[in-house]
C-alpha cells in the first residue's frame, strides 16, 4: 500500500492494483517476451487489446451500437478545435455555457472557425457560484450544436443534470468526470475526455460520437482533426499513443472488477459528502465557494479564512502524505481532487490533518 495521497486534479492518482499490474507486464506483456510499448499497433496482439477495452468502455457506459468510440493522441484541449470543425455547417453557429476556466478555453477556439453565442455562464448568490437553471439560457435553435463542461476542475463546479437541447447536438467536455457515475449516452452527440484523470495516465483523448454526427469536416480541417477519417480507420489512422490506451485498457478492466460505474458513483458521493459536510460545519475556518446545489464531486475547492495560513497547510500536509492540495495557479486556496482511484481512506487521512491543522491554528 502506497504511503501518499496524490490530491492532484491530473494527472491525477492511478489505481495501485493497475499500476502493480503494468509493474509486472512491463518487460514481459502476456509473456510475449516484449513489452506492450514495443510491439506493432496494427498487429494482431494490439489489435485484441484495442478491441477488448473499446468493448469493455461501451459496457461500462452502456454505450449504445449508433455511437463511434475514438481513441486519440491530442489531449482533450485539441477536442476544443475538432468540435466546431467537425460540426459546424454553413452557418457556423454554435452556443457555448461559460461556466470556468475549461470552457472559455472552448468558447475562445471554437471563435477562430465560427460564431460563437454564451447562452448562459456561472452566477453567483452572496458570493457563491453556482449553474444557472436552464430556463434562464438563451439558447439558438438553429446552432450547429451546443458545448458545455459538465465538471470544471479549477473552481470546483459540477452539472447534476444534462442540458436539454431538443433537436440540437449537444457537445460535453467530460474530462474530469467520465466514468464518475451513471450518464446516458444517447442525451448527447459527442462526449470527449481526456485519459488523466479517471480513465489512465495522459497522452490519451477518447471521443463518443454518434454516428450521424460524423461527415466531412470545414475544408480547411487539418486531416488528423476529421473524426470521419479517425473513425473509418477505428483509430489507427496514424499511431495512437499505444501505452496510454494500455493503461485505459487496465483501469476499465479495473473497474469492471471493482462493480462498474454505479458503485464508482456510491463512492465518490460519500467521499464529497464527507470533505463537504467538514468544511459546512467548519466555517470559521475553512471556506467552499460554490452552492451545494453546484459542487463537484471530483474537485472540492476550499481555501483557509485565514489565507496566510495556506502556504503552512500545503508545507504540512506533505508531511503527513497528503499531496497536491493547491488550488490552480489562476483560482488560488486549496483544491482536493478525489477521482474514481481515491480511496475513501485517503479522503479520511485529509480530513483527520485538515482537523488537527484547524486546532493547531484557531
Amino acid at each position: 500500500m502506497r504511503k501518499i495521497y496524490n490530491f492532484g486534479a491530473g494527472p491525477a492518482m492511478l489505481p495501485e492494483e493497475v499500476l502493480r499490474q503494468a509493474q509486472e507486464e512491463m518487460l514481459d506483456w502476456k509473456k510475449t517476451g516484449w513489452s506492450v510499448m514495443e510491439i506493432g499497433h496494427r498487429g494482431p496482439e494490439f489489435s485484441e487489446l484495442a478491441a477488448r477495452s473499446e468493448a469493455d468502455l461501451r459496457e461500462l457506459m452502456n454505450i449504445p451500437n449508433n455511437y463511434k468510440v475514438i481513441f486519440l493522441a491530442g489531449g482533450a484541449s485539441t477536442q476544443f478545435a475538432m468540435v466546431p470543425l467537425n460540426l459546424f455547417t454553413d452557418k457556423k453557429k454554435a452556443d457555448y455555457v461559460d461556466t470556468g476556466i475549461w470552457s472559455k478555453k472552448a468558447i475562445e477556439e471554437a471563435k477562430r472557425y465560427g460564431q460563437v453565442h454564451i447562452a448562459a455562464q456561472t452566477a453567483h448568490q452572496d458570493h457563491l457560484a453556482y449553474i444557472p437553471h436552464q430556463d434562464t439560457w438563451t439558447l439558438n435553435v438553429d446552432a450547429d450544436y451546443v458545448h458545455y463542461t459538465p465538471n470544471e476542475t479549477i473552481g470546483g463546479i459540477e452539472f447534476h443534470w444534462v442540458p436539454d437541447t431538443g433537436d440540437v447536438p449537444l457537445v460535453a467536455d467530460m474530462t474530469s468526470m467520465i466514468l464518475s457515475r451513471p450518464i446516458a449516452v444517447n442525451q448527447f452527440g459527442i462526449i470527449y475526455a481526456g485519459a488523466q484523470k479517471n480513465i489512465g495516465q495522459a497522452g490519451l483523448t477518447i471521443v463518443i460520437i454518434r454516428e450521424d454526427l460524423i461527415k466531412d469536416p470545414l475544408p480547411y480541417t487539418p486531416t488528423l482533426y476529421s473524426y470521419k477519417i479517425q473513425a473509418d480507420n477505428q483509430s489507427f489512422y496514424n499511431t495512437p499513443p499505444t501505452y496510454a490506451w494500455y493503461i485505459a485498457s487496465l483501469v476499465f478492466a479495473w473497474m469492471k472488477r471493482q462493480g462498474g460505474v454505479a458503485e464508482f458513483a456510491k463512492r465518490n458521493k460519500r467521499k464529497a459528502d464527507k470533505l463537504y459536510g467538514y468544511i459546512d460545519q467548519h466555517k470559521d475556518f475553512y471556506i467552499n465557494p460554490v452552492l451545494p446545489e453546484s459542487r463537484s464531486q471530483m474537485n472540492v475547492a476550499f481555501s483557509l479564512l485565514d489565507d496566510t495560513l495556506t502556504d503552512t497547510f500545503l508545507r504540512e500536509a506533505k508531511k503527513a502524505g497528503l499531496y497536491f492540495l493547491k488550488g490552480h495557479r489562476l483560482a488560488g486556496g486549496l483544491r482536493a481532487s478525489m477521482y474514481n482511484a481515491m480511496p475513501e481512506a485517503g479522503v479520511d487521512a485529509l480530513l483527520n490533518f485538515m482537523e488537527e491543522f484547524a486546532k493547531q491554528h484557531r
